[in-house]
């Protein structure tokens, strides 16, 4: 084993080889060793340099390192970084107004992660279930639809259609349902249940590859809520704040969740924060001791999402994500490549579905080839790529990411 050790460290990169034998195996990234990042660039180890289009999953959606957010990050570092909620500190209040105020509703509960605001919501919701809609005490049921993903907690693979999700981590929480995405005749017959208390879904699905709804889906499936007096929830921590090329996704429709989950992009791809808004109704059921977290609303990340926020707004990164991805997606229509199925995506939120080749080859080589030509993209469910650099891009940088892609696709069939 040790012979084996010291082969594998002299083959590959030594810090590949420590991740694979110190840390758990529970990505399977590409093999690249990343040392720094600026904008819409990274560079490696060796200094080559590479567009990024996964944008750490739309956690860089204001680039990398950007001077505002970082200045954010070292001045308030330097000041206090952390209190716990046992005290007031004097930037949580001017965050929660300025974020409460930006998106319209009345109040927020601060936390750290996305999978921590769908939890929140989704006890916010069963809250309200008990108080508000007087559903009997352990009978609420929360809808969710097929393919989404929100994390991987025990309530999100319980929740989860993806059996590489969710085999040998039950049992599974009770009270959740799910019913096929944008199947609004599947969600009619569901809601006839009076023990239905909320409906959670990404406006645009992104695990499962920028899938897309049906024009007039999310209004409809708002609408149906609202005259069964259910929650409607919305996920956008990955469609949220630009990356679809309005502030939220669910502007497309003009709808206004009753529960709206942020995270990712709102600490600026420095700091991880995360936040649930909802108006009095909803969120004042919750009293003191029934949620909480040690690091939720600190004043770290309070500061730093605040900063976040501002630079989507002051530089217009939700039109520029808008006039961008149509340029994209124009861009790669216009590919003569038999193993591009589809192409699909609003905003900067793109895919690629890839038709399996006749040589053996997958979307992972492409991402391999992309990767070696100075790109960065991954897979996801084996035949699908998603394409979502920082919101900054500009067209001539686009324009230079796409010739890479045309390039690769055309190259490696």
């Amino acid at each position: 084993m040790n012979y084996l050790c010291k082969m594998m460290a002299k083959t590959i990169h030594p810090a590949i080889f420590l991740e694979q034998k110190y840390g758990a195996h529970n990505y399977h990234p590409l093999p690249v060793v990343l040392e720094k990042g600026r904008g819409i660039y990274l560079w490696d180890t060796e200094g080559k340099k590479y567009f990024d289009f996964l944008s750490a999953y739309s956690a860089v959606n204001q680039g990398h390192c950007h001077p505002k957010i970082i200045n954010a990050l070292t001045e308030q570092a330097q000041k206090l970084t952390l209190t716990s909620r046992a005290f007031y500190n004097n930037v949580l209040g001017e965050y929660e107004k300025y974020i409460t105020e930006l998106f319209g509703y009345d109040k927020v509960l601060p936390m750290n992660t996305g999978v921590e605001g769908g939890e929140t919501a989704l006890k916010l919701c069963r809250k309200w279930a008990y108080n508000v809609k007087k559903i009997k005490q352990n009978e609420a049921v929360i809808l969710f639809v097929s393919g989404n993903f929100w994390g991987r907690t025990l309530s999100a693979v319980s929740s989860s259609t993806d059996n590489e999700s969710r085999n040998d981590f039950g049992p599974y929480m009770p009270g959740f349902e799910v019913i096929p995405y944008g199947d609004i005749y599947a969600l009619e017959t569901a809601l006839q249940n009076p023990n239905v208390a909320g409906l959670m879904l990404e406006p645009i699905q992104g695990e499962a590859g920028v899938v897309i709804p049906p024009a007039g889906y999310i209004k409809n499936a708002y609408e149906l809520c609202k005259s069964k007096n259910v929650l409607f929830i919305a996920d956008e921590i990955q469609t949220g704040l630009g990356r679809t090329g309005k502030i939220l996704a669910c502007n497309y429709e003009n709808i206004k969740p009753d529960i709206l989950i942020l995270g990712k992009a709102l600490g600026g791809g420095v700091f991880p924060v995360s936040a649930v808004l909802c108006n009095n109704e909803i969120m004042d059921l919750i009293k003191p001791g029934q949620h909480g977290s040690t690091f939720g609303g600190n004043p770290l990340a309070c500061r730093v999402a605040k900063a976040a926020l501002e630079v989507i707004i002051d530089e217009n990164l939700c039109e520029n994500s808008y006039n961008m991805g149509k340029i994209f997606r124009e861009r790669m229509n216009k590919i003569n490549s038999p193993i591009i199925e589809t192409v699909r995506g609003k905003g900067l939120f793109n895919a690629i579905v890839i038709k399996p080749f006749s040589n053996g080859k997958t979307a992972w080589d492409v991402c391999i080839q992309l990767m070696n030509n100075g790109l960065l993209a991954k897979q996801t469910h084996g035949d699908i790529i998603r394409f979502a650099p920082p919101l900054i891009i500009n067209e001539s940088e686009l324009n230079s990411a796409c010739d890479i892609i045309e390039k690769t696709i055309l190259d490696i069939y």
